[in-house]
């Protein structure tokens, strides 16, 4: 029988009486050289595969460090900064009013077009006024009729006087004459009162601009019938100058107070979409209490608006400016990262790696952050690449970028 041990094959079929009279000295040797023959086979094997890790690890590189990550930084640094605070407010103009008519008539004559700028006095609409005309010659007539009625019975009374003196007539007729005249002049106060009230009623009949002012859409057209007292056809709005009504914080006031003791105190309004400099305005009245409610302190600002940039009904970005702080550490805004507790800053060190650094910021200003704690002057900050960062980091300063020079005060 073929036996198959160690990958070698020998006849293990019955075998003749002689080979084992040494009492299997034979077998135990064939058994050794088969062992034998294996462990050289292993050993072989073995050191291949010792070569080919070797080779391996001859021909695989070594781990390198981690690339710099490029960043742009910025020097923190001390400047007289303004003490300034934003709020949302509203443009509202000075004066605003809805025009009615102020008798029944039919709109002869519109004289103005939709979104005019008219002046006090300026002619708005004409009405129908042939019947008021009519009454004011009426009572002119009246009043020229009883004028001549009261110079007669004047004359009258100039007659009977020295009559009466000499008994040629009564004087009953003289006291009538008196009395005629006398109620004829209560009859021309009277009808002068009736023309000048006529004349009146006639200026009714010409609608004019009660102030300046920028027109709204004028919705009464020629022919229309108006009423007296009635909805209004035309609003006029006073634009020039103008109001920006807004609300700050309760806690702002003390603040506010005083720097109005002080002087005027500018305020800066800019709508959305305007891409001049922003308007300048002076604050002009603060309420009289605190809404309970939410906090806050309406506050109303006064602005030439010369050029109307301001409308009535816009919302507008005011910034409120109450004075200057000297020596303040600022930062560029973009270089403060919100924080799960606090904001913080990533501060490059001399050695060129990025430390996470929690700060106080105070406010911002004109894309500034005031640094309350947290900084000294000079350090660099990081205000582009800190999405990559982490504490510890190895950063490479981008060149060609404008640093603020260590320490440099404005």
């Amino acid at each position: 029988m073929l036996t198959v041990v160690g990958g070698f094959a020998y006849n293990a079929g019955p075998r003749p009486a002689g080979l084992f009279r040494d009492g299997g000295g034979s077998m135990k040797r064939i058994v050794g050289a088969i062992a034998f023959v294996a462990l050289l086979a292993g050993g072989g094997i073995a050191y291949r595969a010792l070569e080919v890790k070797e080779a391996n690890s001859q021909s695989a590189p070594a781990p390198s460090a981690a690339p710099a990550i490029p960043v742009l930084v910025a020097a923190a640094q001390r400047q007289t900064v303004a003490i300034k605070l934003g709020a949302i407010g509203t443009a509202q103009p000075i004066a605003s009013v809805g025009v009615k008519s102020r008798i029944d008539a039919q709109i002869a004559e519109v004289k103005v077009q939709d979104g005019q700028y008219v002046k006090a006095g300026d002619t708005l609409f004409l009405l129908d006024s042939r019947a008021a005309e009519a009454q004011v010659l009426q009572a002119q007539a009246q009043l020229a009729r009883d004028k001549a009625q009261l110079a007669n019975a004047n004359r009258d009374v100039g007659r009977y006087a020295p009559l009466v003196a000499k008994d040629f007539v009564s004087r009953q007729q003289y006291d009538t004459a008196v009395a005629t005249a006398q109620a004829l002049e209560a009859s021309v106060q009277a009808d002068d009162a009736a023309l000048q009230n006529a004349k009146v009623q006639l200026t009714y009949y010409t609608i004019a601009a009660p102030m300046d002012g920028r027109l709204g859409m004028v919705t009464a057209k020629a022919g229309n019938n108006v009423k007296a007292n009635d909805v209004p056809f035309l609003s006029i709005n006073q634009v020039k100058p103008i109001y920006v009504t807004f609300s700050v914080a309760e806690r702002e006031l003390p603040g506010i107070r005083a720097a109005m003791a002080a002087g005027p105190v500018r305020v800066d309004a800019l709508a959305a979409g305007d891409k001049g400099r922003p308007v300048q305005g002076r604050l002009a009245f603060f309420d009289n209490a605190v809404d309970t409610t939410t906090g806050t302190i309406a506050l109303r600002a006064i602005f030439e608006n010369g050029d109307e940039r301001l409308w009535p009904g816009q919302f507008v970005n005011v910034t409120l400016v109450l004075g200057e702080e000297p020596n303040a550490l600022v930062v560029p805004q973009a270089a403060v990262q919100l924080g799960q507790a606090s904001p913080f800053v990533f501060v490059v060190k001399p050695d060129n790696t990025a430390e996470a650094r929690k700060v106080a910021v105070s406010r911002t200003v004109d894309g500034q952050s005031v640094i309350a704690s947290g900084l000294e002057a000079g350090e660099r900050v990081v205000v582009d690449g800190q999405l990559r960062l982490s504490n510890g980091s190895r950063v490479q300063v981008r060149s060609g970028e404008r640093q603020t020079p260590a320490g440099s005060a404005s």
